[in-house]
């Protein structure tokens, strides 16, 4: 006999006598009898109920963090620059003695002894500027020319000077032509931290 096929006459009889005594020894299953005379079902034929459990859940925040960054590429630039600058400053010292010329007091000298000096600076800063750099007049016209700026002239190119007044064009007369430096040839360091020792001291033995 299968556990789903019911049970015969005869073994009903004994079920019934063996569940008589059975409830009159045992209150929780008669309450469980009592139960199912009552039309409950039997717990294996009940349908499970689906139990919605909420689990809560913490709330996801996006949070936006901006660590600062440094300029790793406008700071090198800068200290291409610097590094130039100091470069061109030593080339100046090693072929004029310009820091020389231009840290020493001068008063104590004559006219005749600062031109001298002068002289040998003059030669020597002129020599930089011819090995190391390209320079052009920013205007071709001969200085004393009258000339006329007309609208959107490089301000950054040309200075206005004297009475200026309203817009362009402007009129005027070239006092002075300007430079501009179209090519640099400054030798390539070996150490860039060496740079700011534009001048070694010098010991004698």
């Amino acid at each position: 006999m299968t556990a789903n096929t019911p049970p015969s006459f005869l073994s009903r009889i004994a079920i019934a006598i063996g569940s008589f005594f059975a409830i009159l020894g045992n209150g929780r299953l008669a309450a469980d009898v009592t139960r199912l005379r009552g039309g409950e079902a039997l717990a294996a034929d009940a349908v499970p109920t689906q139990v919605r459990v909420e689990v809560p859940v913490e709330k996801i925040v996006e949070v936006r963090v901006e660590v600062p960054v440094e300029k790793i590429v406008e700071k090198t630039v800068e200290v291409a620059i610097d590094t130039a600058a100091l470069q061109l400053l030593g080339l100046l010292q090693r072929e004029a003695r310009f820091v020389d010329f231009i840290q020493e007091e001068v008063a104590p000298y004559t006219d005749a002894e600062i031109g001298a000096a002068a002289r040998v600076v003059h030669e020597g800063c002129r020599k930089v500027l011819r090995e190391h750099f390209a320079i052009q007049p920013v205007r071709s016209e001969a200085e004393g020319a009258r000339i006329t700026l007309q609208a959107g002239f490089d301000a950054a190119a040309v200075r206005l000077s004297g009475h200026v007044v309203g817009q362009a064009p402007f009129t005027g007369t070239l006092s002075h032509r300007g430079w501009r430096v179209t090519e640099v040839r400054l030798p390539q360091l070996t150490d860039t931290r060496a740079a700011n020792i534009i001048a070694q001291a010098e010991v004698e033995l």
